[in-house]
């Protein structure tokens, strides 16, 4: 019988992958629970097994407790401190005296109790060592066959008794996927979970594009050529942006390939995803040109106040512009990470036009001048009360008509209409709540909701008009999340351009 301990360790161990000192120790536990169970006290054991002879001996334990308890809670299983010392002088409350006593065969519990628990204890350990093969290996892309589908999610098998879960909603949409079949995905999570798999995997992350073409691309591999950022309609179409660190390097052709080969890879991959590969521009104007493709763009205008751009094209290419469902400007827009305008070059002329009108009567009714002053700071390009008041003075003396006594004029009343809206705008503040879409928005919390509500952001359509920038300035608010923020506060206006654009498409 000894022999048999030993020769299930070493086959278990060797089959599992695991230690042999689990293996004993499932064992152990196992010839406890039989001999618990032949008793027909409800007694505490312990089984010691010699790891170089497979010999083992069982122990009846009795757990110490004060002598003062009138009552002992488990007869069978506690002593007095008194009776204690009587069998060990120096024992303590809290330890246990042991005496050896009658040992079961491990050849007859063998297909029973033994066999559950080694098979309980082994499953613990590999999935141990799963969670300590993979805990730092999050944010890789691994590579699996498929084990079986179930309502959507894939099971994939990862080898070496790894499997891993690609959630429904992180499945490409629409993506035929069978037992047998290999796919790549990212790795999102590791999480301890009692049952099932504890690897969360993504095929829908813009990660997982970027890892794709970092295979594919050598030159991405060995950092001549970067994917600053990317945006994906998952199994439809993508984006990304890159660029060269060596000018020599043509970084669209590098990453198509000879007669497109990389980039189809790439999209065999992702189930036919069409990728689009921008060049990446310092100047927020052109990368947003850039990214608009493949629509052409007549004229574009940025706002850096309010980190958005109107883009104008000919009316011809507007449903390209704006793409199946919005497709094309929501995919532009998450890839530089500025809010996109799209509309016709007649649209935008009227936009213009009407700005200039409203610009000019803001000019009138606040600064109380008439229409010629206020027709000349439209022209010089003045857009609010604010320049007005501390663009510097020389700069507003080169405008040929004005004059000195003029200008002061002009700068002390808008000092005096910004001090009255700061005033006013304090006192409304103060008391300002967020509106109830703000409150119940995904990604928001009440603490926050209140804080942008006391900083004049009320509703989703206030946080849609603001900046990363200015989000920033809350304290603990990061980069990303303000743009999450921004972002899912304008999921409306995407769905508003669709709608245009379909209803254009139709008509």
């Amino acid at each position: 019988m000894n022999k048999e301990i030993l020769m299930v360790v070493d086959v278990v161990s060797n089959e599992k992958g695991v230690t042999k000192d689990i293996i004993f120790e499932a064992i152990e536990a196992a010839l406890e629970t039989a001999t618990k169970k032949r008793n027909r006290e409800d007694i505490e054991v312990r089984v010691a097994i010699d790891k170089s002879t497979g010999d083992y001996e069982t122990l009846r334990r009795w757990e110490v407790v004060a002598d003062d308890l009138e009552t002992l809670e488990f007869p069978p299983r506690q002593m007095r401190l008194t009776d204690a010392r009587k069998k060990s002088a120096d024992i303590e409350l809290g330890q246990f005296v042991e005496e050896p006593m009658a040992s079961v065969e491990f050849g007859r519990i063998a297909a029973q109790t033994a066999k559950q628990v080694i098979v309980q204890k082994v499953r613990e350990a590999e999935r141990n060592k799963v969670l300590t093969n993979y805990k730092d290996r999050i944010g890789e892309m691994v590579s699996g066959v498929v084990k079986r589908v179930e309502r959507g999610s894939v099971i994939l098998d990862l080898g070496n008794n790894a499997e891993a879960l690609i959630p429904r909603e992180e499945m490409i949409p629409r993506e035929a996927v069978r037992p047998g079949d290999r796919l790549r995905a990212y790795l999102k999570e590791v999480r301890p979970e009692s049952r099932g798999p504890q690897l969360f995997l993504s095929r829908t992350a813009v990660e997982l594009l970027i890892k794709l073409f970092t295979i594919e691309v050598p030159e991405i591999n060995e950092g001549l050529i970067q994917i600053v950022n990317g945006a994906r309609d998952p199994g439809s179409r993508a984006k990304i942006a890159v660029r060269t660190k060596d000018p020599r390097i043509d970084p669209i052709g590098a990453c198509v390939g000879m007669r497109g080969s990389r980039v189809q890879a790439v999209s065999n991959e992702l189930a036919g995803e069409r990728v689009d590969i921008i060049l990446w521009d310092e100047n927020p104007a052109q990368f947003v040109i850039n990214a608009m493709a493949p629509a052409e763009v007549a004229s574009i205008m940025v706002d850096e106040d309010n980190h958005c751009v109107d883009i104008a094209v000919a009316e011809e290419n507007l449903s390209q512009a704006i793409g199946r469902g919005g497709q094309n400007v929501k995919l532009a827009s998450e890839l530089t990470q500025w809010e996109l305008n799209v509309m016709s070059v007649e649209q935008a002329e009227q936009k213009s036009e009407s700005e200039a009108q409203n610009l000019q009567k803001l000019f009138m009714d606040q600064l109380d001048v008439d229409q010629e002053i206020a027709n000349i700071f439209v022209q010089e390009g003045f857009s609010s009360i604010e320049e007005v008041a501390y663009v510097p003075e020389n700069e507003m003396l080169e405008i040929e008509e004005f004059d000195a006594d003029l200008v002061n004029e002009l700068r002390n009343r808008a000092k005096d209409v910004i001090l009255t809206k700061a005033l006013t705008s304090e006192e409304k503040v103060a008391n300002a709540e967020p509106a109830e879409d703000l409150l119940k928005m995904e990604g928001m919390d009440d603490a926050l909701a209140f804080e942008l509500a006391r900083r004049g952001v009320v509703t989703m359509e206030d946080l849609a008009e603001q900046s990363i920038g200015e989000l920033l300035e809350i304290e603990n608010l990061d980069t990303a999340r303000a743009g999450q923020l921004i972002m899912t506060a304008r999921k409306p206006w995407f769905a508003a351009e669709a709608k245009s654009s379909e209803d254009t498409t139709d008509a």
